[in-house]
C-alpha cells in the first residue's frame, strides 16, 4: 500500500472547509425523528426511502444531518466538504494513495459528486465541494438577510452541527491519517503511560476546536459513535435545553457542565434510537498557524470535567451500535494505514 508523507514543517494543508453532514443510523426512525425534530428545532427539509434530511437553523447548506432508518443504532456516512474542485482533487489523490478509497458516486440530496472512503477504523465517509445552498421558504424567511432560516423557538433550536467523536481501536492511526489524508490539524490530544498511549485526539480542518474526535474504543471495536454535536449560541441555551430535555422525559446522561479540553459547556441526551447526542457551546478558536498541541496526562485529565463531577461509566463505555457481539466482517478487511 502507497503511504502519504508528512506535510513538511510549517506547511498547514487547506483543502477541507468543514464538516458538511452526518448520517445517523437509527433503529425507531420515527421516534428519533421526533426528538430531532420536535425536541431539538429541528427543519425536516426532505425525505427519501428510509431517509429524513434536517438542518440546523443556521446552516448554511440545505441539508447536514440525514437520519436513515436502520437495523442497528451507529453513523452512517460522515461528510468533509472541500474548499474548491482542485483541493478536492488533491485530497481524492492523497487518499487513493492510501488504499482506503471507494470510489465516486453522484451525490446525495443537495451535493454534487462525491468521493467515498473509510478511516482506518471503517467509519464511512466522504469528500465533495459542489452543494446546494439553502433558500428558505416564505414561512421560514428570517428578517435578517444574513441568517438561512430564521429562529422557530421550536424546543431547542439548535443552530448548526458542530463536530462528532469516533470511537476506534487504534488513536494515532486514525489520526495521522486525518492529519495527512484530510490535512486536520491536531489541537488537543489525551496521553497515558507517560505519553506512550494516546487516548484521544481533538482535530479539525479549520479555526474550530475540534470537528472530530478520535477517542480510544474500550472495547475494542471498529467504526462506532461516540457522539454527534449540535451548537448553540451559549451556556444559557445549553441550561435551557436540560429543562427542554426533563420536561419532555428526555434522559440526560451528562451535564451541563464544562469540559477541560476544549473549554465547552456541554449536555449529554440519547436520542430514542441510541445514539449519544451533545448540546455544545463555548470551546476556543485556533487560529495561531505554528499552534502547539495541549496534551493532558492521566493526572492532569482527571474526570475530563473542569468542575470536577466525573462524568458517568457509560460516557466512557458505551458507544453506539454498542457491541457484545463479533465486529462486522467487512469493517475487519480494511487495510492497515501506514503512515510512515
Amino acid at each position: 500500500m502507497a503511504t502519504i508523507p508528512a506535510a513538511k514543517p510549517g506547511e498547514l494543508i487547506q483543502d477541507i472547509a468543514h464538516l458538511g453532514g452526518v448520517e445517523l443510523l437509527t433503529p425507531k426512525p420515527d421516534r428519533s425523528l421526533l426528538y430531532f425534530k420536535d425536541v431539538l428545532g429541528m427543519e425536516v427539509v426532505h425525505t427519501e426511502g428510509t431517509s429524513v434530511y434536517m438542518r440546523g437553523y443556521g446552516d448554511y447548506a440545505t441539508s447536514t444531518l440525514k437520519l436513515t432508518g436502520a437495523k442497528t443504532s451507529g453513523v452512517g456516512c460522515i461528510s468533509w466538504r472541500a474548499v474548491g474542485p482542485e483541493a478536492l482533487a488533491r485530497r481524492v489523490a492523497a487518499i487513493e494513495a492510501t488504499g482506503l478509497g471507494i470510489g465516486w458516486i453522484d451525490g446525495d440530496f443537495g451535493r454534487g459528486p462525491s468521493y467515498r472512503f473509510r478511516d482506518p477504523d471503517g467509519h464511512l465517509m466522504e469528500v465533495y465541494y459542489a452543494e446546494t445552498r439553502y433558500r428558505a421558504p416564505d414561512h421560514l424567511r428570517s428578517t435578517l438577510k444574513n441568517l438561512p432560516q430564521k429562529y422557530t423557538a421550536r424546543g431547542v433550536n439548535v443552530r448548526r452541527i458542530d463536530h462528532l467523536a469516533l470511537l476506534c481501536k487504534d488513536v494515532a492511526a486514525n489520526r495521522m491519517f486525518a492529519e495527512r489524508a484530510l490535512g486536520f490539524r491536531l489541537h488537543e490530544q489525551v496521553r497515558f503511560e507517560n505519553g506512550a498511549k494516546e487516548i484521544g485526539s481533538w482535530m479539525s480542518p479549520s479555526q474550530m476546536h475540534h470537528q472530530m474526535a478520535y477517542v480510544v474504543d474500550i472495547k475494542g471495536a471498529r467504526g462506532r459513535l461516540h457522539h454527534l454535536s449540535l451548537w448553540v449560541d451559549n451556556r444559557e441555551d445549553v441550561l435551557r435545553a436540560a429543562d427542554i430535555f426533563a420536561e419532555n422525559g428526555v434522559f440526560i446522561e451528562a451535564g451541563p457542565s464544562r469540559h477541560n479540553n476544549s473549554q465547552g459547556f456541554y449536555l449529554y441526551s440519547y436520542e430514542p434510537g441510541g445514539n449519544r447526542v451533545e448540546v455544545y457551546s463555548g470551546s476556543y478558536l485556533v487560529f495561531a498557524p505554528d499552534w502547539e498541541p495541549v496534551i493532558w496526562n492521566e493526572e492532569e485529565r482527571g474526570t475530563g470535567v473542569y468542575w470536577g463531577t466525573p462524568l458517568p461509566e457509560s460516557f466512557i463505555s458505551y458507544g453506539t451500535p454498542d457491541v457484545d457481539a463479533a465486529v462486522p466482517a467487512e469493517l475487519e478487511k480494511i487495510p492497515v494505514f501506514d503512515p510512515s
